[in-house]
């Protein structure tokens, strides 16, 4: 879904892309074939009920014997319950399959979404990126359940009635399959003549309408506070105005396709009628009951082959899902992004560290930038970090800190040399650098829960008491307390707990972790200066441990005793 932008043309990467999603959203054809099967059986039992039920009903008037009517009666039961029976089949292994396989295109997004996050996502719109990761990832299992289903469905059950018509009259058989044609031609013309481009836009509309209601919401207290908020609703009523157009739109497309479906009923049935009649009695043996199964039977098959034409407008809109999700990770990942690169028979080869063995960090003539085609934004770094050291980086706002921390935990690449037990970062997989290096950062995430599942995110079979622990050795088991224990909830991105309060959650998080290194990334960024200098003691006594090592990134003083070196960037 994405590449370093080298060699291939733009429309044929995301062409390929997007064709790879379609296959991935198809469910095997092991898991398709049962749906697919109880979905022809049970249109093939609708038009039968009626051809059946026709015929009965016609045959009856005649006042034969009931025994020439005994298989017909049964035929009807028959045909009745099994067209329900099949129909929820039909529903229940298609359903199955399709969302089975939506399950594998998530991972398959998520996978291709981690190793570039969070750097290689700043400038992407959250808002149209989560309609990205939900609605149009949904819309997929339109594919095999409106797409290419009723395709199969409706193309059987067209060729078996128009056989079984035909060999009763031909020539109502040869006129109802030149009205399935014109019907499904016309129909899809049509149709996409009048809705086509609005089917295609209802996805990104989607997205652009999530963005604006997201970033409304997000930015409420500000846009009040500036008298933006009416420009920023006008806005977001253009979008919806325009999401709403595309969807009547479509909807006109799809009345049109039925229009013209119900026409090619009723030519079909016509036909039958201007055929049928003159060949009653005559040398073809059309009795009176067969006579009415060409008659009735074509709008049976009409009902269901009214799905033809709406795949068409079904796949439009798959076809537009596709390509944003396709396209939900950059085209061109910048280089500064480390994508690992997975090549077949390297697995088990890379190497690993030795988990009986301290971990020694090593920096020299370090150097990283972001964000990408700028200047180095931090260059010529050497450091050494081994257990039990707590080192200070300091510097100026702007030299380069949090680029630094970034590059240590591989968000982002880096030049020089960076060793980790005396093998280059780079040559470890990502998950091995970050099992060993964990990151504190400046603005620390928290999820809208309680306490303790902000904290089991770090090691989920830890009990209420190793929570505790943790909270007290970062100095909040008191405050935790006050507020109602673990099950306290600190509200959406910690809004309900203070600055200095969320990097004391997310230390208590990082030492629950138990990372031999710790980075801790500007911890008085939102703190007074008091509460700042008792924040960084804390930090530094919580976190100092022999077999821990801790670089503390901050621009303000930090007391010599706290600390075994000091490192300054310019």
């Amino acid at each position: 879904m994405s590449s370093r932008g080298k060699g291939t043309d733009p429309a044929t990467r995301v062409g390929a892309a997007t064709r790879a999603v379609l296959r991935l959203a198809q469910p095997r054809t092991r898991r398709f074939l049962p749906g697919l099967a109880a979905g022809v059986v049970s249109a093939v039992f609708a038009v039968s009920l009626l051809a059946t039920s026709a015929w009965l009903i016609t045959r009856a008037a005649e006042m034969p014997p009931i025994l020439f009517l005994s298989m017909a009666v049964v035929g009807v039961r028959a045909f009745a319950l099994g067209r329900s029976v099949f129909r929820y089949l039909e529903r229940v292994a298609s359903h199955d399959a399709a969302f089975s396989q939506l399950a594998d295109l998530r991972l398959g997004i998520f996978a291709r979404l981690l190793p570039l996050a969070p750097a290689g996502l700043a400038q992407t719109r959250r808002g149209d990126l989560l309609s990205r990761l939900v609605r149009d990832v949904d819309a997929l299992q339109d594919l095999p359940l409106r797409v290419v289903q009723p395709l199969l469905v409706s193309g059987i059950t067209a060729a078996v009635s128009v056989l079984g018509v035909w060999l009763l009259l031909p020539a109502a058989g040869l006129a109802l399959l030149v009205s399935l044609i014109l019907a499904g031609l016309l129909g899809t013309l049509a149709a996409g003549a009048l809705a086509a481009r609005a089917e295609r836009a209802l996805a990104p509309l989607r997205g652009a309408l999530a963005d604006e209601v997201l970033e409304i919401l997000d930015n409420l207290d500000v846009l009040t506070a500036f008298g933006a908020l009416d420009a920023r609703l006008e806005s977001f009523g253009r979008v919806d105005d325009t999401l709403r157009s595309a969807s009547l739109r479509s909807a006109l497309g799809a009345g049109v396709q039925s229009a013209v479906v119900s026409l090619g009923a009723g030519a079909a049935t016509i036909a039958a009628l201007v055929w049928g009649i003159p060949a009653l009695g005559g040398e073809t043996g059309l009795t009176g009951p067969a006579f009415v199964v060409i008659v009735l039977v074509p709008l049976a098959v009409f009902e269901v082959f009214g799905m033809i034409p709406l795949a068409a407008g079904a796949l439009r809109q798959v076809r537009s899902s596709a390509q944003r999700v396709a396209s939900v990770a950059p085209r061109n990942i910048p280089v500064e992004i480390p994508v690992e690169a997975v090549r077949a028979g390297d697995a088990g080869s890379s190497p690993c560290l030795d988990p009986a063995k301290p971990v020694v960090l090593e920096l020299t003539d370090l150097g990283a930038r972001w964000p990408a085609g700028t200047e180095p934004a931090v260059s010529g770094v050497t450091l050494r970090l081994a257990p039990g050291d707590r080192v200070h980086l300091g510097g100026a706002s702007g030299a380069g800190k949090t680029t630094l921390a970034n590059a240590l935990v591989r968000f982002l690449d880096y030049t020089g040399s960076y060793r980790l037990g005396g093998i280059e970062a780079r040559d470890l997989p990502q998950g091995e650098v970050r099992r060993v290096v964990g990151l504190c950062e400046q603005r620390p995430w928290l999820f809208d829960d309680s306490i303790r599942q902000n904290l089991l995110f770090a090691r989920d079979t830890a009990s209420d008491a190793d929570l505790e622990t943790m909270l007290d050795r970062v100095g909040l088991l008191g405050w935790a307390t006050e507020r109602g224990g673990l099950d306290a909830r600190v509200g959406e991105r910690g809004a309900l707990v203070s600055g200095g309060q969320a990097q004391r959650i997310a230390l208590a998080r990082a030492l629950l972790a138990d990372f031999p290194i710790l980075i801790v990334d500007e911890p008085t960024a939102n703190v007074d200066a008091e509460q700042g200098e008792r924040l960084i003691r804390d930090i530094l006594t919580a976190a100092a441990a022999e077999h821990r090592a801790v670089l503390l990134i901050s621009h303000t003083p930090v007391p010599a005793d706290l600390i075994t070196d000091r490192v300054m960037l310019n």
